[in-house]
């Protein structure tokens, strides 16, 4: 950890979770099971550009694991990450995180002191996405912050293909339609009544909010305690992660953790 952000009560290792390389946060002196979030970060970005992130997290107690996605950071990068590698490896990695996230798991319960009943999943932009798709087909997460992400895949491929010419479903039919079938938006029933706060920025020109908003419109309607199901909306921000969201994101994790 850079000297400036070094604190007693917090320390920050880097380890490898079989072949994915984690930073981890933690407080220092404890004794009891950890509350753990794993945070995921976005597209052409890697796990040391949301330290900053995980040490505001740590510090308020909870245990954080950051990983590098597969063709980011440690994990063999792209050359760039322009429209044309978006439309190739955007749903492969995302997937990918998916896939990987049990073995991040048991591994952290294992080894890292996490309590197997205080997980939490969260993440920015392509980390939105795969928060949303871990948190969907794993019932034993806790609660879920998506920053700027998208729990309807299949109208957020219609917004980037219409804005940006990019097609971002699989080549093949039967990946299009493995997609659909992880997409939150198609599995309801799973989330219903499970903490689920979405935060996202109202102009955002990356990934467009109206995703979030239909996602939103319709699983409320599930929910018998609709506190445990909210979208908050900042109005005329971007692509951004501001200081109100990580505090309606450290909020969350407080009350459901």
């Amino acid at each position: 950890m850079d000297k400036y952000l070094r604190h007693d009560f917090l320390v920050e290792d880097n380890i490898t979770i079989g072949d994915i390389p984690v930073i981890r946060l933690y407080p220092k002196n404890h004794d009891d099971l950890l509350p753990t979030i794993i945070f995921y970060h976005g597209w052409s970005s890697n796990k040391e550009s949301q330290r900053l992130r995980g040490f505001i997290l740590g510090s308020l107690g909870f245990q954080v694991l950051i990983p590098d996605a597969i063709y980011h950071g440690e994990r063999n990068p792209l050359d760039n990450y322009e429209p044309e590698n978006a439309t190739k490896y955007f749903w492969y990695v995302v997937l990918n995180n998916i896939k990987e996230s049990n073995k991040i798991i048991d591994y952290s319960i294992s080894n890292l002191k996490a309590d197997p009943h205080r997980i939490g999943v969260s993440g920015h932009s392509m980390g939105g996405f795969t928060s949303s798709g871990i948190f969907t087909h794993n019932p034993n997460i806790k609660a879920v912050v998506t920053l700027n992400g998208s729990s309807y895949w299949k109208n957020s491929n219609y917004i980037f293909k219409s804005a940006l010419g990019m097609d971002l479903q699989g080549e093949t039919a039967e990946e299009e339609d493995y997609i659909n079938s992880m997409d939150p938006m198609n599995n309801l029933e799973l989330l219903k009544n499970r903490p689920i706060l979405l935060l996202h920025g109202a102009a955002d020109k990356v990934v467009d909010i109206d995703s979030d908003r239909k996602f939103y419109m319709e699983i409320k309607n599930l929910y018998s305690d609709k506190t445990k199901v909210q979208l908050i909306e900042y109005n005329n921000l971007g692509h951004f992660v501001t200081t109100n969201m990580m505090e309606d994101m450290a909020i969350w994790f407080k009350k459901y953790l």
